[in-house]
């Protein structure tokens, strides 16, 4: 399949617009931005357009998908229900980096969407282009992230271009991601509600809008994942990485680290040994924003570097604001944590 770009950083035009609108209804795949990651766009109502998302992103069914839409309006088609305490936090964070589990009206998307459960994802992203195009499109649009199943998700049109060039009919070449990481994932099926994937809406935010409706985690309902990135392997690059800790003292020369990247804040940059690749990853220890920003680019660019075979990528493990950070390097990881006294 020959794949389209459509070059939108600094003009979109109306026919470059009609092109993709056309792609869609076609049941066809177009890579759009978003200020998360760039997601892997299909027709949530086709059933076509659906199933080439999962054979394009080689992801396992049961995975459910994200609809992404431009207006709360669009709701009223494939939801059943909305209660006032989630209006009003659509009406706090909307459009931006959230997606609200919901309980489905059936009969309007298709049901490949959902991966097999009566609730479905949705979300209304921020990014200039990517909201431009959904308005333009005016359909439900199920958009995971445009990458490999199980790579780093793509915050540059470069990523996704690498992945998904010959797989989709066109990709949608955008500014780099501002946000960085997927999307917050709040489960309102119950109240209180609860958070099934950590992102840039936190917590604390949410609270600060309604006071005690959040409590704990969801998880898997009837063995099957009720957001992505729950229970299969994500975010992880073809070089080998670990999660680096209490790094405060300068780790030793004496062994050959000229194969091995040490991604740590710039503030910690003096204790990175002399013969190994320093990468910085933000300022310092309390820049976690930069960080959530750099991950993923820094994932992608480590297997494009033929002298780095492995390296290590600092955790924040004191640093509340950086769970998400911390849930999507712990899987690229696979759960491998040292400290640099064990250097």
């Amino acid at each position: 399949m020959e794949t389209k770009v459509w070059h939108m950083r600094d003009h979109i035009s109306e026919q470059d617009l009609n092109e993709i609108k056309e792609q869609f209804e076609a049941s066809e795949l177009v890579v759009i931005p978003t200020e998360t990651v760039y997601g892997l766009g299909g027709n949530a109502r086709s059933d076509e357009a659906v199933k080439r998302i999962y054979e394009a992103k080689g992801r396992p069914s049961d995975n459910p998908l994200i609809v992404h839409i431009h207006s709360m309006t669009q709701l009223d088609d494939f939801v059943e229900e909305v209660s006032p305490e989630v209006r009003e936090l659509m009406r706090a964070f909307w459009p931006g980096p959230i997606s609200f589990i919901l309980p489905l009206k059936a009969g309007y998307l298709c049901k490949r969407v959902t991966g097999g459960l009566n609730s479905i994802a949705v979300r209304m992203p921020s990014h200039p282009v990517g909201c431009r195009i959904l308005q333009y499109v005016n359909l439900p649009i199920a958009a995971p992230s445009a990458n490999l199943s199980g790579r780093p998700s793509p915050t540059m049109f470069q990523h996704a271009f690498d992945d998904l060039n010959g797989r989709v009919a066109g990709i949608v070449n955008g500014d780099q991601s501002e946000e960085g990481l997927e999307s917050t994932v709040l489960d309102c099926t119950t109240y209180p509600f609860q958070i099934a994937r950590p992102g840039a809406i936190t917590k604390e935010m949410i609270e600060a809008v309604l006071p005690h409706s959040v409590e704990g985690k969801s998880g898997l309902k009837d063995g099957k994942p009720i957001a992505p990135g729950m229970k299969y392997k994500h975010y992880a690059p073809d070089t080998p990485v670990t999660v680096l800790t209490e790094l405060n003292h300068t780790i030793s020369n004496d062994k050959n680290w000229q194969h091995t990247a040490f991604v740590v804040p710039k503030s910690l940059q003096e204790w990175v040994p002399n013969n190994g690749h320093f990468i910085s990853l933000c300022d310092d220890e309390e820049d976690v924003k930069a960080a959530n920003h750099n991950l993923y680019r820094i994932l992608h660019d480590l297997d494009t570097e033929d002298e780095i075979t492995s390296a290590y990528i600092y955790g924040f493990t004191h640093q509340p604001k950086a769970e998400a950070y911390m849930n999507r390097l712990m899987k690229a990881a696979n759960q491998e944590v040292i400290t640099g006294d064990e250097l």
